[in-house]
């Protein structure tokens, strides 16, 4: 990349960043409305801005070499020319780095997630290999630095999960644009597992499949929610919780009445904690509606990714005999297993990333 484009799209990032500390200045920033907002986006840019200036600083300094290499002092031009050497190992790493920051992104990359996993064809072992891929994807959330809270579980006898909804967010001031979002998005989809079930006595190899679905969360600007649309139903909590939760009607089920979109929440001892959740939940799930309704692309989209959880719609396999898990949009295959269902997903969701920056998405 040449040196104009990046200057080019450098530049409004730096203008911002002086526009907001200007605001800064003001002894009654904090009293602005737009204060939490502004933070974060001083924060963010900052980011951006001081490895703009390491690179113009390397610039810089090549510069500078590439005068002294034409000095006629001898001494010098030795000197010139062993830093030239340095600074051209050091600027393609910081371009690089400097465009990964720079790039457009998708602005929804920043959002915290609702995370809804469910057991799909195979029965018992489809919810065992769904606790599974919750594991795992709670081990790279807390890898992250990102905090999980559980919406809602239903458990099988065996301690599968028929299905488990998580709200995955940042933690404050940890904020960045690849937040939760940017990074889960890619899970989407049908997820096949091949193995041999540890209740199959003859030792065949068994196929399951697991649905996961991926929603941002909502703030209220993005969906307004009338009180008077919202039917709520309260009822026991049942399984596991205590006996507090289980004798009074703690649970929530939330239904938006002009849409239809039912959630609930049972995970909480207090009904308002529950309902917090469930609205929350709500939420991602009408801006989901929303956006699949309006970019038809994302409906098809959505639709070959997740489907009915049946096993032949997949975008990946998890083959346990072989160690092998094959990425089949990207034709991506990864080995160490038990690595990455410990939560050392890094190689995937690096490799998912790359090919959408290649498509230009």
């Amino acid at each position: 990349m040449n040196d104009d484009k990046l200057r080019s799209m450098a530049k409004p990032i730096l203008s911002r960043h002086r526009e907001i500390e200007e605001m800064m200045r003001d002894p009654h920033f904090h009293e602005r409305p737009d204060f939490a907002a502004l933070s974060k986006e001083h924060r963010l840019l900052s980011t951006k801005t001081e490895k703009i200036r390491q690179w113009e600083s390397l610039v810089e300094s090549m510069k500078h070499a590439d005068e002294l290499a034409k000095s006629g002092d001898a001494e010098m031009e030795q000197m010139a020319r062993a830093e030239k050497t340095s600074l051209a190992e050091q600027i393609p790493a910081i371009e690089k780095n400097l465009w990964e920051l720079l790039r457009p992104k998708d602005p929804l990359d920043s959002k915290n997630v609702i995370l809804e996993i469910r057991a799909g064809t195979g029965g018992e072992e489809a919810a065992l290999f769904a606790s599974d891929l919750a594991r795992m994807y709670l081990r790279f959330a807390e890898e992250q630095g990102f905090r999980h809270e559980l919406v809602d579980v239903s458990l099988t006898g065996r301690g599968g999960f028929k299905e488990a909804i998580y709200f995955i967010e940042t933690k404050p001031g940890r904020e960045s644009e690849t937040g939760p979002y940017g990074l889960f998005k890619f899970e989407r989809g049908i997820h096949r597992v091949q193995r041999v079930p540890e209740t199959e006595a003859s030792g065949r190899i068994h196929t399951s499949a697991v649905t996961v679905a991926v929603l941002p969360e909502a703030e209220e600007v993005d969906v307004q929610i009338r009180p008077e649309d919202i039917r709520v139903d309260t009822y026991r909590a049942s399984g596991a919780g205590g006996q507090h939760i289980n004798k009074t009607d703690s649970a929530v089920r939330m239904t938006h009445i002009p849409t239809g979109v039912v959630v609930q929440c049972q995970e909480e001892r207090s009904q308002i904690k529950n309902r917090e959740k469930a609205l929350k939940f709500l939420r991602a799930k009408i801006l989901d509606d929303m956006r699949e309704k309006e970019f038809d692309r994302r409906a098809s989209d959505r639709k070959k990714q997740v489907g009915s959880g049946d096993r032949s719609e997949k975008i990946r396999t998890y083959n346990f005999p072989q160690d092998r898990i094959t990425d089949h949009r990207i034709g991506f295959t990864v080995h160490n297993m038990p690595e990455i269902l410990d939560g050392k997903m890094g190689a995937l969701v690096d490799a998912l990333r790359s090919s959408e920056e290649d498509l230009g998405q």
